[in-house]
């Protein structure tokens, strides 16, 4: 894979990146960011956490991001390096044990999960409003505001979004993250996490189901 979808071997870091992730209340979306902060980000690059919301759905619903407890002193080592990162992965949406409450803002949560795991890294968050059929379009023009090099976006695998992907015929409606790897300017990488250690799958327009382990 290129250097924009992994971290290389101990090379030198290049050009100073813009990567963007797709930030939602989600096991998903945490993945995505776990992903991103164990496997591509530098800290010279900058990170922005971009949420697209729907006020029509999310409205009198509650929402739930979980993040475990993450070690502020951990040390440079590996093994802690890892546990940190560990503690963004978990978010979902419900009612669950363990859950905070539904006034929480999971954006500014995985945003300090970020600024822990990577101190001196640059994250700015995003809000934009727009309606769900417009979510694709809203994410691409954002892209294109900031001048994002990368965009990350988790993926749930389902037997609804596989019908979608071989009837899709160039709709904006569908699986957004079908649309986005294959319409987005910038490259865009759909994540999908398998286990906690079961390391992730990988899908690009040039890269299907590519494996990479956690």
């Amino acid at each position: 894979m290129t250097s924009t979808m992994a971290k290389g071997g101990g090379g030198k870091v290049a050009e100073r990146r813009k990567i963007m992730v797709v930030a939602e209340p989600t096991r998903e979306s945490a993945a995505a960011l776990h992903y991103v902060l164990s496997h591509v980000i530098f800290e010279n690059d900058i990170l922005y956490l971009l949420h697209v919301e729907n006020p029509t759905f999310w409205k009198n619903r509650i929402s739930c991001f979980m993040i475990q407890s993450l070690s502020a002193s951990s040390s440079s080592s590996t093994s802690s390096h890892t546990t940190a990162s560990r503690g963004v992965v978990g978010g979902h949406i419900g009612g669950d044990g363990g859950c905070v409450g539904g006034n929480v803002d999971f954006l500014n949560q995985m945003k300090s999960a970020c600024e822990i795991m990577h101190p001196r890294l640059k994250v700015k968050a995003l809000k934009v409003e727009t309606d769900a059929r417009d979510k694709a379009y809203a994410i691409m023009a954002q892209t294109k505001v900031h001048g994002i090099d990368l965009l990350v976006i988790g993926k749930r695998q389902s037997l609804s979004n596989a019908i979608l992907r071989q009837r899709r015929n160039g709709s904006i409606r569908g699986d957004t993250a079908e649309y986005l790897v294959e319409n987005s300017k910038c490259t865009c990488v759909a994540v999908q996490r398998k286990g906690q250690t079961g390391g992730y799958l990988l899908h690009t327009k040039t890269h299907r189901n590519y494996w990479l382990l956690a």
